[in-house]
């Protein structure tokens, strides 16, 4: 399991996160402000794993986009407004 240090509008602190949800949480970190979509970034349960990193304090908000094509409708984006840092990169006292 994986320890991050979340830096958001609340202030700082520690996760331990693995499997899915931190992949998920390293695809925002490294998207920055573009986010990410299940579209761009395949996963079976992006809503899923939001949720999970939600639960733990990350800040992330979710930008409903309409999509057209052959199946037309909507898509999330997913965008992080957490800071992330692994906790051997982190400065934490």
């Amino acid at each position: 399991m994986a320890k991050y240090q979340i830096i958001g509008q609340n202030g700082s602190h520690i996760i331990d996160v693995t499997g899915r949800p931190e992949w998920a949480l390293l695809q925002l970190a490294e998207a920055g402000l573009k986010g990410c979509t299940p579209i761009d970034n395949p996963a079976p349960r992006w809503s899923g794993y939001v949720h999970v990193l939600r639960g733990l304090g990350v800040d992330i908000e979710t930008i409903t986009e309409r999509h057209s094509g052959p199946f037309p409708g909507n898509h999330a984006r997913y965008v992080l407004h957490s800071v992330v840092l692994r906790m051997e990169d982190a400065d934490v006292a």
